[in-house]
């Protein structure tokens, strides 16, 4: 897939670019779609819990399929769609017995192939098996963290973990972060890599198009006045005046780190991501 320019419209537009791929924009099934309410970022009380987020266009929340815990039953692909929710494209499967179902795309799954999960699943794009059955090297999308919860890990667009090694009960994973992680080998995982990879490439070219993402202006600490954020105050342009950049409730940020020191799952990681 290949980044797109827009041609047309204003000089507003002049640097818009969109991926080009062949996904359909297509209703979702009324079995598989949920309402997604907005929250505007707001908790119970009305109070905004988390900043930048508003407005959004109004959309439907895909169920997709990320167990995929019909094991030894085989699926046929019969569209590759848009989904408004995530980067990346998902599948419409839809099985021998008659049961329908949305899933991830990864690179090169294509309108009419076959795609199964289960122990004894080739090894084939787009076929979902436990980490044990799967060979070092492979890249890995859609990993279970803990067997049966679904999976939670390597989701985004272009996104996918190699497996490193494999020590039972453990397989070593390194995430597309750079961080090697042990997950147990009972764990489902799915064959290639997501679709979409030039995803991060696309440049918006205007303001609105992230307002119907739903993302709200990010103000700077600077521009703001001493009352709401601690680099704010000074005449014209200024610094922030401390040695250290603060967040906006006087926290410490450079450097410092979030994670927790007796986090539990401390003993799963066997290298840190990269700075």
């Amino acid at each position: 897939m290949a980044i797109k320019r827009v041609v047309g419209g204003g000089s507003y537009q002049r640097f818009m670019t969109k991926v080009a791929d062949v996904a359909t924009k297509k209703k979702p099934l009324k079995t598989l779609k949920k309402i997604l309410l907005k929250t505007g970022g707001r908790d119970s009380s009305g109070k905004i819990s988390t900043r930048h987020i508003g407005g959004r266009h109004k959309r439907f929340l895909r169920v997709i399929d990320f167990k995929r815990d019909k094991f030894g039953i085989p699926a046929k692909v019969v569209s590759i769609e848009y989904d408004p929710n995530r980067s990346s494209l998902i599948a419409q499967l839809n099985y021998i017995d008659g049961e329908k179902r949305y899933i991830l795309v990864p690179q090169g799954l294509e309108v009419g192939d076959r795609v199964v999960s289960g122990e004894k699943a080739e090894i084939k794009v787009g076929n979902s098996m436990p980490l044990k059955n799967i060979p070092v090297g492979t890249a890995l999308h859609n990993i279970e963290m803990m067997p049966g919860k679904g999976g939670q890990l390597a989701r985004s667009a272009g996104g996918s973990a190699i497996l490193m090694a494999k020590e039972a009960p453990y397989a070593h994973l390194k995430l597309p972060s750079g961080e090697v992680r042990k997950v147990l080998t009972n764990c489902m995982a799915t064959v290639g890599t997501l679709s979409r990879s030039d995803w991060k490439n696309v440049t918006f070219g205007k303001a609105g198009r992230k307002r119907r993402m739903g993302i709200r202006p990010t103000v700077r600490g600077v521009a703001m006045s001493p009352r709401d954020h601690p680099h704010g105050g000074g005449e014209g342009r200024s610094g922030i005046g401390m040695p250290s950049p603060k967040s906006p409730w006087g926290k410490l940020t450079l450097g410092k780190k979030t994670r927790k020191k007796n986090k539990a799952s401390n003993q799963m990681v066997v290298e840190r991501r990269k700075r």
